[in-house]
């Protein structure tokens, strides 16, 4: 799907199209609603205002949860960086979080105890922003920290502080950098823009600039950019004007004003000739890619210009995919997309080339595509279905109020970069009245002038990082370059759990919490379908959307030992068509509707799920029972599908984590148990090469069943009138006659052999560690307790693993432990991406870590407030989506559990001790009985590793 620069998850639309006006209203099952009138209906109400210190505020309204999204956003980024001072937008965004004069402590503290969600921070070229969601009881405390680190945070910002994050920083850098294509970043601004242009180098900076920040240069930066002149605070949600006017006047408005802040000239580059430069990489297949600088996203031209990426390499049904993928199968993947920043932007075409094709075949091939589109521009059919798939993302998104991609999103964004917080109209009127014509001519201006071809080439790197101051890894890219975060993504983080000035606000304490609204989940609804497949429903109607997933009780596990990756290839192959449609057909059929159709699984659940504007609905869900009910499974797609798994499995082949987690799971569970198999799904390339078209019929026939099927549905509907719709679909659906499949989870897991298994992948800035164990428990026993221990352990941001080696030692940029989520025998594995030099000291801590917190270090009192707290708290702000309330569902179902389980937690948590957190954590887990793997350079590891007590066994992805 593709996804514009900032509007993904950032609209709401307004009660005229929630309670489906007379147009949407009428509109035929089989006729997907009008485009203008989706576009017409999109709204963000708001009221804004100033402060007399120049702070500007808006206050948006949305009163279906009781919660607040707090958006602070200042307009200062990696462009504002002077030479010599790259990473300091980024380094200074860390020590943003490491406590203000007031709240001397770690800025999540505060907020984790009220249950605080969606908490981050990230940079990029233009901006840094910090954000959460609270409950509504809660805003004081929000708005006090954000006020004190913005007008009483130098007083607290010390040289240890600063040394710490330089390694928090540094470490992020390494990772990112560690991964396959991790050094695109630098690739791209380098090239793009000139030596001495704001976007040259990339935000995260080079380890000699970071190095250098000394305590009066971050100083000098806060006191230059983070006057309350130069920001811009958003609230939504739970909250009014009038109340949001008392607040922030309250918190913000002694904090005085900071010196005009000087925007740098940033011109839109285009190189003097065409460029070109070839890399070596661990990366499963060639990639070559062709780039230009683009305007910024206050021009007129760059909506127009996206709409052209999307239909060059952004659709399902794209002309590359067309072309390259499906008719002429010789690249597994295209894409094409342009993303705009503030000034100037970047627009990438890429294609992976199939293993045995000729490189500079595909090139030609690419570059012919090309110019074939900038010839004769896109069809009318084409803009309907990118605006129509563009719509249907946005809107998927409505119900969320802050986070990456909420509401508050898009009016600071707006406010920021074009000073006008509802600019996202003027987008979305730009999108509806773009013309064939107009996308043709925007398209051939910026992609008729000199590109810069970069090709990627397996091999081993010849150059690191470390110096170059700035990933993107496969499939359709919605944005080629993120902004870098405070918190680790790849740990799965997106915040908790789930010169001084006078003050006149009280700054001496917290403000106390005012009373917190309990959990209210939606009421759960069953029925039974005409072939008796059971529906699970809940309704919430805050925006024309529904949300439905089709459950089979398969999963991974499902998967015959002997030919490991079927089911991947399977629903792989069931996306290029039915025996109505065709792959094009199919791709087609869901654009225009601006549904959303795909199937998942996991360990225990084949999943295929749909999202659907409502009155598209109906149509939506026809398309959703061909889907399932009848694949073509056409041999010749299969031979395009096998090549692009083979392509995605020497992918995780070369990724660090992926490696650490195919050895580590067979050899706790062993290779005979259902899950004995490397996590992704993706299997071995030998089961395949030799899958045939009657192997998957076969699978598809033995598990894809009715009456292996559960459906569940949230959205605007209601269970009457999706029963029908449903009937008249899934309900038609016979089982056979032969019994249901099992998966046989009797089999022994093997007794824990402690060791280090090292596997080498030499020149790893960083290595990965994980260490785990299987537990004696299932994911249907009550495991509050035990999962409350792993997140006081290692289990969040604040844990004592994570406070050590990111916060203390700085050797990380995020560390983890977590227990598995399947059905059968749980796991519990930490994970530690640290820096190559402290592999083995990294080890030492893990353990000194865990034994104290299972011998005389257990939980603290403050742990367990925090804890209780932090997890009663945060309940409201879990639920706030319907695809949240989904998820929710689908775990009752899957665990047995009540249908108000997660109303009786608060009484849970409440009634936890810390006596009774120790006893299960000591009951469940061991120091001395884990597996260790370790993927990092051997040269500079093994003399760290032989020193600790274990075997060590160096091994291989054969061994």
């Amino acid at each position: 799907m593709p996804r514009f620069h900032r509007f993904a998850l950032a609209l709401a639309v307004s009660t005229s199209l929630v309670a489906a006006g007379p147009a949407l209203a009428k509109a035929k099952a089989a006729d997907p609603a009008p485009i203008a009138n989706l576009v017409k209906a999109v709204d963000i109400p708001y009221e804004a205002f100033t402060l007399d210190n120049g702070l500007r505020v808006i206050v948006h309204e949305d009163r279906k949860a009781p919660v607040v999204a707090v958006s602070v956003w200042y307009r200062v980024g990696s462009k504002h960086e002077p030479k010599g001072k790259t990473g300091f937008a980024h380094l200074f965004e860390h020590l943003m979080f490491n406590g203000s004069e007031n709240s001397p402590g770690d800025f999540f503290e505060p907020l984790q105890q009220v249950g605080a969600t969606d908490s981050n921070g990230t940079t990029n070229v233009d901006r840094t922003n910090y954000f959460e969601t609270v409950p509504t009881g809660a805003l004081d405390r929000a708005l006090f920290l954000e006020s004190d680190r913005m007008g009483h945070l130098l007083g607290a910002v010390t040289q240890e502080k600063l040394d710490n994050q330089r390694g928090v920083v540094q470490n992020e850098k390494r990772q990112g950098d560690n991964n396959p294509y991790g050094l695109l970043r630098y690739e791209i601004f380098e090239n793009l823009f000139p030596t001495g242009h704001p976007y040259h180098h990339s935000t995260i900076g080079s380890m000699g600039d970071l190095n250098s920040a000394s305590l009066g240069d971050v100083k000098k930066w806060f006191t230059d950019n983070y006057g309350p002149n130069n920001a811009v605070l958003v609230l939504a949600g739970d909250v009014n004007v009038a109340t949001a006017k008392a607040k922030v006047q309250e918190w913000f408005g002694d904090i005085p004003r900071g010196p005009a802040v000087q925007m740098p000239a940033v011109p839109v580059p285009t190189l003097p000739a065409p460029l070109a430069k070839e890399v070596k990489d661990l990366v499963p297949t060639t990639r070559i890619y062709r780039m230009w600088a683009i305007p910024g996203l206050n021009d007129p031209e760059a909506v127009p210009l996206q709409m052209a990426m999307s239909v060059l390499g952004g659709l399902s049904s794209s002309r590359l995919d067309n072309a390259l993928v499906r008719k002429d199968p010789v690249a597994v993947s295209v894409s094409a997309v342009a993303q705009p920043f503030e000034d100037a932007g970047i627009l990438l075409v890429q294609a992976d080339v199939k293993p045995g094709v000729e490189v500079k075949l595909v090139g030609e091939r690419l570059d012919a595509e090309i110019a074939s589109f900038l010839a004769s521009g896109p069809t009318a059919d084409e803009l309907q279905r990118t605006a129509a798939s563009y719509l249907a993302g946005t809107i998927s998104g409505l119900e969320s109020v802050g986070g990456f991609g909420g509401k508050a999103v898009t009016l600071a964004e707006g406010a920021l970069y074009s000073n006008n917080p509802a600019y996202y109209k003027v987008e979305l009127d730009r999108m509806a009245k773009a013309t064939p014509e107009q996308v043709k001519a925007v398209a051939s201006k910026w992609l008729s002038r000199p590109a810069f071809s970069l090709t990627y080439t397996p091999g081993e790197r010849t150059e690191g990082g470390e110096n170059r101051g700035g990933a993107v890894t496969g499939g359709k890219v919605a944005a080629p370059v993120q902004p870098d975060r405070y918190w680790n993504e790849a740990l799965g983080d997106a915040g908790p759990d789930t010169g001084g000035t006078s003050s006149f606000a009280d700054r001496s304490q917290l403000p106390a919490v005012a009373d917190l609204k309990a959990l209210d989940f939606p009421a759960i609804e069953r029925t039974k379908l005409k072939n008796g497949v059971e529906v699970v429903f809940a309704r919430r109607t805050t925006v024309p959307t529904v949300n439905v997933a089709v459950s089979f009780d398969a999963g991974y596990a499902a998967d015959p030992h002997s030919a490991l990756g079927t089911q991947s290839l399977m629903l792989s192959l069931m996306d290029e068509g039915t025996t109505s449609l065709d792959s094009i057909a199919f791709a087609e059929a869901k654009e225009r509707l601006g549904a959303q159709i795909d199937a998942t699984a996991n360990a225990d659940e084949t999943v295929f799920s749909l999202f659907a504007l409502k009155p598209n609905l109906g149509a939506s869900l026809s398309l959703l029972a061909d889907y399932i009910r009848n694949p073509a499974f056409d041999g010749k797609e299969l031979e395009r599908v096998r090549a692009q798994q083979l392509n995605r499995l020497k992918a995780e082949l070369n990724n660090p984590s992926a490696i650490a987690s195919r050895i580590l799971t067979p050899v706790l569970y062993g290779a005979d148990h259902p899950y004995g198999i490397p996590p992704s799904g993706l299997g071995n390339a030998a089961s395949v090469k030799a899958a045939t078209r009657e192997q998957l019929s076969a699978f598809h026939a033995t598990w894809i069943r009715p009456d292996n099927a559960r459906v569940f549905v949230v959205g605007d509907t209601t269970l009457a009138e999706v029963k029908k719709q449903l009937d008249a679909t899934l309900g038609q659906w016979k089982a056979p006659a032969t019994a249901k499949p099992v998966k046989h989870f009797d089999i022994a897991i093997p007794a824990p052999k402690p060791r280090i298994l090292l596997f080498d992948r030499p020149k790893s800035p960083q290595s990965v560690i994980l260490a785990g164990k299987v537990l004696d428990a299932k994911g249907g026993d009550e495991l509050e307790v035990l999962r409350s221990a792993n997140d006081i352990f290692g289990g969040n941001f604040l844990s004592r693993f994570n406070t050590n080696l990111r916060e203390t030692k700085g050797w990380s940029y995020g560390v983890r432990s977590r227990i598995s989520g399947d059905q059968d025998r749980l796991s519990w594995v930490a994970a530690a991406p640290v820096q190559a030099d402290r592999t083995g000291d990294s080890i030492k801590e893990l353990q000194s870590d865990l034994k104290s917190f299972l011998g005389d270090k257990g939980v603290t009192k403050e742990e367990l407030e925090r804890t209780i707290n932090g997890s009663v708290r945060e309940l409201p702000g879990s639920f706030e989506t319907s695809g949240d309330v989904l998820g929710g569902l689908r775990q009752i179902v899957k665990f047995g559990r009540p249908d108000n389980y997660y109303e009786t937690l608060p009484a849970t948590y409440e009634a936890m001790t810390a006596a009774e957190i120790d006893a299960a954590a000591r009951k469940a887990l061991s120091a001395d009985g884990l597996v260790y793997v370790v993927v990092g350079d051997a040269a500079v590891v093994k003399p760290q590793l032989d020193g600790l007590g274990l075997p060590v066994e160096t091994v291989s992805l054969d061994n």
